[in-house]
């Protein structure tokens, strides 16, 4: 039986601190009901523990986490999975600006839009490799400073039906990881030194794996996603602008 916390008008930290106290007395499941805007919601946890949150969760939901499930039903605002280590976050709606941030490890899947730097900063840590999959559609710099990981960018759930698939400066000054886009996008929303190219044999088999996963959280149909044809981007070098201030 999961336990439940009503969340209306109570600070961050006395929320967390109820998180912590249910875990401590073994809960598995924990239900946060009336969120609304606070922040930090799960930070630093390292117990596999599922927690759904119903309500808008604030800014850094999961920062720095090691091990939550945590799902959210509706959308969530920036910063979903800062530094996150372990673990996975759900987010049935959109998500802000920022998402993943130096995300090293776990999984966020978003059923539909995210906004702006999503992704920035991610990067791979021994045998652990982050991921982040975006039902919708991305506000500019996705990917920026990209150091390891997988985004996936799917378009298929968007609010934004005459937007592009990605903004303005796609992975700019990536330099680890690889990008995944179902669809094509213009050339010139491309950060310097990029190209856009089709997937190939291990690609696909790559991302079947990881959108078992993702289609099984939304109940989606897996062939629908795989049979449009996807594109990736990957660094051309590590050290990007290496020679940017060269003389």
């Amino acid at each position: 039986m999961a336990f439940e916390i009503d969340a209306k008008d109570i600070h961050y930290r006395q929320v967390n601190e109820l998180i912590r106290e249910a875990i401590d007395q073994g809960a598995r499941e924990i239900v946060l009901k009336n969120v609304n805007g606070q922040r930090y919601l799960a930070a630093g946890i390292s117990s596999e523990v599922k927690i759904d949150v119903y309500g808008t969760p604030g800014l850094d939901l999961g920062a720095f986490m090691r091990g939550p499930n945590i799902v959210v039903h509706g959308n969530t605002q920036d910063g979903a999975g800062n530094t996150m280590d372990e673990g996975k976050i759900v987010v049935h709606g959109m998500a802000g600006d920022v998402v993943g941030y130096a995300m090293r490890g776990g999984k966020i899947h978003v059923a539909s839009d995210v906004g702006y730097r999503v992704g920035i900063h991610m990067k791979a840590y021994m045998d652990k490799v982050p991921v982040i999959i975006i039902g919708g559609k991305a506000g500019d710099f996705l990917g920026e400073y990209m150091a390891g990981g997988m985004i996936v960018l799917l378009g298929i759930n968007s609010r934004y039906e005459h937007r592009p698939l990605a903004g303005l400066f796609l992975g700019t000054g990536m330099h680890g990881g690889v990008i995944y886009l179902r669809g094509e996008i213009p050339s010139y929303h491309l950060g310097k030194g990029l190209s856009l190219e089709p997937i190939n044999k291990e690609d696909e088999a790559i991302l079947e794996g990881y959108l078992v996963d993702y289609c099984q959280d939304f109940g989606l149909d897996l062939q629908e996603i795989i049979d449009e044809k996807f594109f990736k981007i990957r660094p051309q070098t590590h050290r990007p602008y290496g020679k940017l201030y060269a003389y």
